[in-house]
C-alpha cells in the first residue's frame, strides 16, 4: 500500500478514537456521584483540550496530507477513508451534543456545550475533501511508440 493509504486509514481511527474519549467524558459528567467529594472537583475543559490535541488534531492533518498526496491522481479508496472519517466525526459529536442536556449544570462550560457543535461543522468539510478525489480521474498514460 502506498503510505497516503496508511495516513488515511491512521486519520480514520483518531476520528473514532477522538469521538469515543469525548462520548466517555461526557457519559462520565453525566453519572458523577453528588457525595464523592473528589470526582465532584472534576473539570472536564483540560481533558476535553488534551483529546483535541491527542485525537482530531493529528486526524486533521494526516486526512490533508493523503488529500495532498493523492489529489493529482484521485483515489476513490482514499477519499473514502476521507469520507468515513468525517462520518465517524459526526456522528461522535451528535452523540456528544445530545448528552448535554443530561450533565450537571456544574460542569458546562462553553467548551462542554460549543465543541460539538463546531466539530460537527467541521466534520462537514473532511467530508466534502474526501469527496473530492472521487471527482478526479486517473490520468491515461501517455503512449509511447517511439
Amino acid at each position: 500500500m502506498a503510505i497516503e493509504k496508511w495516513l488515511a486509514i491512521t486519520s480514520v481511527g483518531l476520528f473514532a478514537m477522538f469521538a469515543g474519549e469525548m462520548i466517555s467524558v461526557y457519559n462520565f459528567m453525566i453519572d458523577i456521584p453528588e457525595d464523592d467529594e473528589f470526582l465532584r472537583a472534576f473539570e472536564a475543559d483540560p481533558k476535553i483540550f488534551m483529546f483535541i490535541s491527542i485525537g482530531v488534531g493529528p486526524a486533521g492533518i494526516l486526512a490533508a496530507v493523503a488529500f495532498i498526496m493523492s489529489k493529482h491522481y484521485g483515489s476513490k479508496q482514499i477519499g473514502g477513508m476521507i469520507i468515513v472519517g468525517g462520518i465517524i466525526l459526526l456522528a461522535g459529536m451528535s452523540v456528544c451534543y445530545s448528552m448535554v442536556d443530561k450533565i450537571n449544570d456544574d460542569y458546562i462550560t462553553d467548551s462542554v456545550r460549543y465543541l460539538p457543535i463546531l466539530f460537527m461543522a467541521l466534520s462537514i468539510p473532511v467530508m466534502g475533501v474526501g469527496a473530492i478525489l472521487f471527482k478526479c480521474k486517473k490520468k491515461r498514460p501517455k503512449k509511447e511508440y517511439f
